[in-house]
């Protein structure tokens, strides 16, 4: 059946894209419209405001879009989506912001504590592989996606933790967690390997495991999360009972290839960041290498003419 069946509001969320365009706009008003109202603000540069436009469209992308009704059929959808959410979004957004709005942030006490608590990198690892691991667990995702609240809930605090995740490795705070070089490397491979078991034990399970993906009854109560109760009801009289109307991908298979998505988006963004990371530190030795050779020569110069 055609995803058009299920109308305009489900397909496109303009509800959802009304919160992205405010969201922009206050962008917009703080950090160029209303900037001279906050002491030691800096001018938006293009790249900040490139990569903040970038995050926006992309969360509009993955849960504003037919991508996101599509994520209530396929799982393999919905992997994908966690995958730009969780990896691409959350950088984005980390770079888009301004570093004088993070240090405005940062300014309230109990804020600064617990986020500077849950960026260290050897927590922030766990926790996001933690709230990773638990999002995907079958009986977990199934009431998740059954409630609205707790799918709001779980969303919210996965993307936070992806924050933190992404914080040691993206941000240019003053004073916040910062890793360099090897480090930075060691760091993101070792994120890799941890949400590894996860994917893993998706792909070679040897049988469907989501309800909410493989049983009518579960899979019609999850999709009221994106299609209005009034459209769903109005439904039921065309014999929608299954995901299966939509796709000839059997249930497992779509299961096996959402782990395998989710491992191959991560590894074709882990090695651009790598290859970035290991671009700037190789840079960063070369100049300095180059400054310390420039010292040297300029100093026995100056001994050369007072000898």
């Amino acid at each position: 059946m055609p995803l058009s069946i299920f109308g305009f509001r489900a397909l496109w969320s303009p509800y959802f894209l009304i919160a992205i365009a405010l969201g922009i706009v206050l962008y917009y008003l703080i950090t160029v419209k209303w900037r001279d109202r906050f002491e030691g603000s800096q001018p938006l540069t293009k790249r900040q405001a490139v990569y903040f436009l970038a995050s926006m469209l992309l969360l509009y992308i993955v849960k504003g879009s037919p991508m996101d009704l599509i994520g209530h059929i396929l799982f393999s959808v919905h992997m994908a989506q966690m995958a730009l959410l969780l990896l691409v979004v959350a950088p984005f957004f980390i770079i888009g912001i301004p570093n004088w709005v993070w240090e405005k942030l940062l300014s309230y006490t109990m804020f600064k504590k617990v986020f500077m608590l849950l960026t260290k990198p050897l927590i922030s690892l766990l926790l996001f592989t933690f709230m990773f691991s638990m999002y995907h667990y079958p009986l977990i995702l199934d009431q998740v996606k059954l409630s609205l609240p707790l799918h709001t809930l779980f969303t919210i605090t996965l993307f936070f933790s992806a924050i933190c995740l992404w914080w040691p490795v993206v941000n240019t705070v003053k004073g916040q967690p910062q890793l360099h070089g090897l480090k930075k490397i060691g760091y993101v491979i070792l994120s890799a390997l941890l949400i590894t078991p996860a994917c893993s034990l998706i792909i070679f399970v040897d049988v469907p495991v989501y309800e909410t993906y493989s049983s009518g009854e579960a899979w019609l109560q999850a999709m009221a999360l994106c299609v209005p109760s009034g459209t769903l009801a109005g439904l039921s009289g065309l014999g929608i009972s299954g995901p299966e109307l939509f796709t000839n991908m059997p249930t497992l298979y779509d299961q096996q290839l959402g782990g395998i998505l989710m491992k191959v988006i991560q590894e074709l963004v882990y090695v651009v960041v790598i290859g970035r990371i290991f671009y700037s530190w190789s840079k960063y030795e070369k100049d300095n290498a180059d400054e310390i050779t420039r010292k040297d020569l300029l100093k026995r110069h100056n001994l050369t003419m007072h000898g």
